[in-house]
């Protein structure tokens, strides 16, 4: 992750010295002042992506992307040279300055395609049905394999894999794999939706839904014309928006020094972030989460967050059963779980305004500045597990908690606190701050918007996209990735800790059929 900044702006090299990685390769790195006018420099790694080269927070973003046709690797190459290439992350390799105690930074460099292009050798019979269920697993092995390892230091941190094989909903997959010190998830989605074009209109950019504000409503605008009222209303606001404040960074400090979740059957072990993890995925209908948002009035977050407290809710009360002798079906009607289970999330907010994908891909065309970087806050995020009759309940306690962190400044002042150890006590502290925060939370949650219309990567048409990551202290990550009518669900599992990562899948998906079949019948109902 970057530091906050107006934009890149590289300086002429000072002593530097190349990284020396595990397999002995060293990185080589010619920067003469004639290069340097052609815009290579330094640039120095913020605190946050420092962080993230902690031993305890190596953390690897990836994004799987079903693709409509065979891949071609060359055309992919020719693409990359004017999309991605064109952004300085992607083009810097990491070194450490001798003359600065060690001080890493990003240098320019030339990039050889070939050595981030990764293509496997895949035999299949791709018109049979036997073998397209097992090359959906082939990808989960694949990837499963690729979280083993690190990318090598030697060269710019990323790389596609494509796998050309057919699976049950793509002809073939691509694997992009960025370390996350290269930006923040939702930045770096951002930028591979920025490398993209629409197949209807293939020099147009994705088109990404954007929040409508509301217009005033008639009583507000009256009641603001009273100010006395308008004054009251504002200072409670203030009051509510301050004590959460306060509420949640006690908590937040509770957390990282002792405050642990429920010893649940997903909760992470010691040395997790070690483990290989499996990448699985399912895609619904996007359609759903809309009928139901439109119908409770609430947002896309909320129904996700709801959809994910039902399938939780009913994965542990199987998982807590299991040592029971009774049938599946006895199973879900008979309550297991324990009473007062606390399960949070652990979500990490980037403050500072991102570029939106037409600027990143303005940034590419034209070889102009746009923002990149962040300053990273913390949100914890309170899950209620628990069996409902009525499926509705999850949404509702969703949405109560989701207005509730929407007044806290939590994020800020934890961002805050962050900085203050890292100044007073240096980088392993913030890191050994930001692991205990995570390891004593239970799991990952996101959701990201993506594009609404049908986009080709490199020319090839995009059937899903479903974007992940591997390193992370927590057993269980959670991804929401809309495209134009689909939501993908993901989950990055610990195998150790979640063996069967598609029951959870598969509890996932009855759970949104339950809500939107209980928000059908309301809606009839009344």
């Amino acid at each position: 992750m970057e530091s906050m900044m107006s934009g890149l702006r590289w300086r002429k090299q000072s002593g530097l010295k190349a990284i020396q990685t595990k397999i002995g390769k060293v990185a080589e790195i010619e920067m003469k002042a004639e290069e340097d006018d052609n815009g290579y420099g330094e640039e120095p790694l913020s605190p946050s992506a420092r962080m993230f080269h902690q031993p305890n927070f190596n953390v690897h973003v990836i994004a799987v992307m079903g693709s409509k046709c065979t891949i071609q690797p060359q055309l992919v190459k020719q693409n990359l040279v004017h999309t991605l290439l064109k952004h300085p992350r992607f083009t810097s390799v990491l070194v450490e300055d001798e003359k600065d105690k060690g001080e890493m930074k990003w240098v320019l460099t030339k990039v050889e395609l070939d050595d981030h292009i990764v293509i496997p050798k895949v035999e299949e019979d791709n018109n049979n049905l036997l073998l397209r269920e097992s090359g959906d697993k082939f990808v989960e092995d694949y990837i499963q394999k690729l979280s083993k390892t690190s990318l090598p230091k030697s060269r710019p941190l990323w790389d596609l894999h494509l796998l050309n094989l057919k699976t049950s909903d793509a002809e073939a997959v691509g694997v992009l794999r960025i370390h996350h010190s290269l930006g923040d998830g939702a930045s770096l989605i951002s930028l591979l939706l920025a490398c993209t074009r629409q197949t209807a209109h293939p020099h147009k950019l994705p088109t990404i839904p954007t929040k409508k504000r509301r217009p005033p409503r008639p009583a507000a605008a009256a009641a603001s014309r009273m100010w006395p009222a308008a004054c009251l209303v504002s200072l409670w606001c203030f009051l509510t928006l301050m004590w959460n404040s306060f509420v949640d960074v006690f908590m937040f400090v509770a957390t990282a020094l002792f405050f642990k979740d429920t010893n649940t059957p997903i909760k992470a072990t010691t040395g997790s972030h070690l483990h290989p993890r499996r990448v699985v995925y399912r895609t619904v209908s996007l359609d759903d989460f809309k009928l139901i948002k439109n119908a409770m009035n609430m947002t896309i977050n909320d129904v996700a967050l709801g959809v994910v407290q039902a399938g939780l809710s009913t994965y542990l009360n199987k998982r807590y059963g299991d040592h029971d002798k009774e049938d599946d079906g006895e199973m879900e009607k008979t309550k297991h779980l324990p009473d007062n289970i606390r399960l949070r999330s652990t979500l990490l907010i980037n403050l500072r305004p991102s570029a939106g994908i037409q600027e990143l891909g303005e940034m590419m065309e034209k070889e102009s500045e746009a923002k990149w970087g962040n300053c990273i806050g913390y949100v914890i995020l309170p899950f209620r597990i628990e069996l409902k009759e009525n499926p509705l309940d999850y949404m509702r306690d969703a949405k109560s908690t989701i207005d509730r962190k929407k007044r806290s400044l939590e994020a800020l002042y934890t961002f805050y606190i962050a900085q203050f150890v890292l100044k007073l006590f240096g980088i392993k502290a913030a890191s050994c701050l930001s692991h205990r925060v995570i390891e004593h939370t239970t799991m990952c949650f996101s959701n990201l918007v993506g594009p609404q219309e049908e986009i080709g990567f490199c020319g090839h048409p995009m059937a899903y996209l479903a974007p992940s990551s591997y390193g992370q202290p927590h057993a269980l990550m959670i991804n929401f990735q809309s495209y134009i009518n689909k939501m993908t669900m993901v989950l990055s599992v610990d195998e150790n800790v979640i063996p069967n990562p598609h029951q959870l899948l598969d509890d996932l998906e009855m759970s949104l059929k339950l809500i939107k079949d209980a928000t059908l019948a309301n809606s009839l109902v009344l």
